[in-house]
């Protein structure tokens, strides 16, 4: 329960489930809707898919939350 908190207590992260309530998004592709690198975005995608919030799902190199 805690890790869902710990992913929760970020507000990129929770901009992040709100761009997905409306359907999956490439990693690319919200990584281009925030001000940070892609390291860092990878990282928060990261958090959210270890609390259960998002899945990942990869085709090649490309990856769908």
């Amino acid at each position: 329960m805690s890790t869902v908190f710990t992913a929760l207590s970020v507000p990129t992260r929770r901009a992040i489930l709100q761009h997905l309530q409306a359907g999956p998004m490439g990693a690319g592709e919200l990584a281009g809707l925030f001000d940070v690198s892609k390291p860092t975005m990878s990282a928060h995608f990261a958090v959210l898919v270890a609390a259960g919030l998002i899945d990942a799902d990869k085709e090649g190199r490309t990856i769908t939350y």
